[in-house]
């Protein structure tokens, strides 16, 4: 199988990101992988996508570390569409707000292009467009949500706040990683003006009530095929707990991970989550759990597989990758006649 990995940038990539993992473990199959930074997608005359890619040496790496170091090492090489199996999506768009904005969207469009060629693409791009805000997260289930409005108007979010009993969370309806999200309480009342001005400036906000639990960190679980990923009895979930006096559990915001148990009534919310998942062609997504709430569905780029490999000393990443082997298995024998949507989540 040839699998290329759409990354943000080749020379930004680590070895502890999922997507290193995830093209580490299919390596070590025996499929032949590249990876592929935004900048380097074009549309050939020929009607193909086209990509310059940089791959790895015929060889054996020991770590994620040293495989991940031969790939940046290497020339870049040519390849195309036509001579792919499957094409996974893993760059995050908010990494180039304000700084490449003609980036956020490209691999969605150019992995449009690929899908002529019969290639499996995933996640769906055409749904990954849709998605390329939080404002894809306001079409599930609103039980699963907790109380949310998103505007830029100030007076609407001060109004919210009373209503919140003055604790409500702020953060940027595009971006990730725990930027730029506030905790704003009673304590801090007379900074709400000066952080909806910030925020504000990078675009719309997300007003959202503040839900207790949230001092305990959330849960990060993996869903594949809009199922939670499991090895034996092993779930693909890890709690994030967030630093002393830091809201945020984001691992790039400083939190700690540990083992996490889940619970029939996670389990509840992840089947509630499946219909519009299998729907819009999400093959591997994260969701971010508060207590029974639900706090983002993390359909780009979701991270922490690698910790979770090492908690549980499984490897998730061969199992995601066991499935996409069974989808180019699919694809040969149905060809067109499937379309990727189903492909991506059969």
């Amino acid at each position: 199988m040839t699998i290329a990995f759409i990354i943000n940038d080749i020379t930004k990539e680590q070895a502890a990101y999922t997507t290193t993992h995830l093209a580490w473990a299919a390596y070590k199959m025996g499929h032949q992988i590249f990876m592929v930074g935004v900048g380097d997608l074009s549309y050939s005359h020929d009607g193909h996508l086209s990509m310059r890619a940089n791959t790895a040496g015929n060889r054996k790496y020991k770590t994620a570390a040293t495989f991940l170091k031969a790939i940046q090492a290497s020339e870049l090489t040519r390849i195309s569409s036509e001579n792919l199996d499957v094409i996974f999506l893993r760059n995050d768009p908010s990494q180039d707000i304000n700084k490449r904005n003609w980036a956020q969207n490209a691999p969605y469009i150019f992995g449009q292009i690929a899908l002529q060629d019969g290639v499996i693409v995933v996640n769906s791009p055409e749904k990954l467009s849709d998605a390329i805000n939080k404002m894809y997260f306001q079409h599930f289930p609103k039980v699963l949500r907790p109380e949310t409005i998103i505007t830029r108007d100030a007076k609407e979010i001060e109004d919210f706040f009373e209503n919140q009993n003055q604790k409500i969370i702020l953060k940027p309806l595009q971006g990730s990683g725990g930027k730029n999200v506030f905790l704003v309480n009673k304590k801090n009342r007379m900074n709400l003006s000066q952080i909806i001005e910030a925020i504000s400036r990078d675009g719309y906000i997300i007003a959202q009530e503040y839900l207790p639990e949230a001092t305990h960190g959330d849960i990060r679980l993996f869903l594949m095929n809009g199922i939670p990923l499991k090895v034996d009895d092993k779930y693909a979930a890890i709690r994030r707990v967030n630093k002393a006096d830091d809201i945020r559990s984001n691992l790039s915001a400083g939190g700690s991970t540990k083992k996490v148990k889940i619970t029939d009534e996670i389990l509840s919310l992840a089947r509630v989550l499946r219909p519009k998942l299998v729907k819009d062609g999400m093959f591997l997504v994260g969701i971010d759990i508060v207590g029974n709430k639900l706090m983002e569905v993390n359909v780009f780029s979701p991270g922490t597989m690698s910790y979770m490999n090492k908690l549980y000393q499984v490897d998730f990443c061969e199992k995601v990758i066991n499935a996409l082997e069974k989808k180019k298995t699919y694809k040969e024998l149905y060809g067109n006649s499937i379309d990727n949507n189903t492909i991506a989540t059969m």
